[in-house]
């Protein structure tokens, strides 16, 4: 008996969809840099800072399953070209902001769409509609350490901006730089129909994708779960540094910190991506938030030190993105590929409700009650959620009538 070929992985399409990945996290992700230095230029308070972010995360997440839809269609490379030039705009609009409604356009509404054009649910899928299954995770894992990559890169390069031209030319270099964006989305122009997957196709509309979804338990509790994901990581993308001199740990510990969540996020992406092809994703899933409850329980009861930062970053930044992966996975293992991007676009939106969220209240009850502690441990109560409703989830595909042949 003949052996069976092994597909090669599309490393072309996964290098180019992994550097997009890490140009839009890597601005996102150093946001919180910014806002210290231009709350105290343009005299605003903290809430004003937190809504343009929890706008954009907001946008993000709405704007997430319509570009998931138009790749499924149109393909993946027209809406990551379309990315970069809203990202382009919307920092230079933040970087001359004069008032707090130009910040919430530019950095909240136009940020938030061109992440929501250039995210997981956009890039993944076209990862997925070009490898076999059983590599699947591991360029979930690949992709997701790459916008990992991108925290770790920015942070000390926003940082060094700050320092050397100021906040404002800062997020005009960040700007031109996602010019590059629509570059590399050129060989994932093609994609939208084409790949590995096309055996496996079943032809449904987009209703009746989204009432198969909509019905089916487990997609339903992975959608809330991840809420929290989005909670949790916003909150602290947003807060951490100023946080961390509320506390009166110096400014340069923000910036390690920072990158250090950025590094180890790419070993957690990768180790994600490894373990979701071998284990139990759902369990996976549940331990990874259960975990970071423990982190964050332990971070705020022990002496809050620099070197307890650090630490509290490296393990952090491991269990950071490494929900993506399988979180990804399983929606497709659900419904397979042919609506991936609306789909996972959706639970998506979830996770971007939560950082609305994660990160208004904390600039909401920071300026009320004068600390962050309030949402610190309503993070670790929805965590420890998030696990409960990851542990009845069924890792395998809806059943669907068989198409007759009549």
């Amino acid at each position: 008996m003949p052996a069976i070929a092994r597909s090669p992985m599309p490393w072309l399409i996964i290098i180019a969809g992994s550097l997009i990945a890490m140009m839009t996290f890597g601005p996102r992700s150093a946001m919180g840099f910014f806002q210290l230095p231009m709350l105290a230029d343009r005299g605003w308070d903290r809430q004003t800072f937190g809504l343009a972010m929890a706008f954009q995360n907001l946008c993000w997440g709405l704007s997430q399953p319509f570009f998931g839809a138009l790749a499924d269609k149109y393909g993946t490379g027209r809406v990551l070209a379309a990315s970069g030039g809203l990202y382009a705009a919307g920092l230079l609009l933040m970087a001359n902001a004069t008032a707090p409604i130009w910040l919430h356009i530019g950095g909240g509404v136009l940020v938030g769409m061109a992440i929501g054009a250039g995210s997981f649910s956009v890039i993944l899928s076209a990862f997925a509609r070009n490898v076999t299954p059983e590599q699947r995770s591991l360029a979930f894992g690949i992709g997701t350490a790459a916008g990992s990559a991108g925290m770790f890169i920015f942070a000390p390069l926003s940082q060094g901006l700050i320092s050397a031209v100021g906040w404002s030319d800062s997020l005009v270099y960040l700007s031109v730089l996602m010019l590059i964006i629509p570059i590399f989305a050129i060989p994932l122009r093609g994609n939208s129909s084409s790949g590995s997957q096309s055996h496996a196709q079943y032809e449904q509309t987009v209703a009746d994708a989204l009432k198969e979804a909509f019905a089916h338990r487990s997609y339903l509790l992975l959608t809330a779960g991840f809420f929290v994901c989005g909670f949790q990581v916003a909150f602290i993308t947003a807060h951490f540094p100023a946080y961390l001199g509320d506390i009166g740990i110096e400014a340069r510990y923000a910036v390690i910190a920072m990158a250090l969540i950025g590094f180890f996020n790419i070993i957690g992406s990768l180790a994600a991506g490894f373990i979701g092809q071998r284990y139990s994703k759902p369990y996976f899933l549940a331990l990874i938030y259960l975990g970071r409850s423990v982190v964050v329980t332990l971070f705020l009861l022990l002496p809050q030190t620099p070197g307890a930062v650090i630490v509290f970053a490296a393990v952090m930044g491991l269990l950071w993105l490494s929900t993506v992966p399988p979180t990804n996975g399983l929606v497709a293992i659900m419904f397979g590929t042919r609506h991936l991007g609306l789909l996972g676009g959706l639970v998506f939106l979830s996770h971007q409700i939560g950082s609305f969220l994660g990160v208004w209240m904390g600039g909401y009850l920071y300026d009320h009650f004068g600390t962050y502690d309030q949402v610190w441990w309503l993070g670790v109560a929805l965590g420890i959620f998030a696990a409960v409703v990851h542990w009845p989830i069924r890792e395998q595909a809806v059943i669907r009538p068989m198409p007759s042949t009549a």
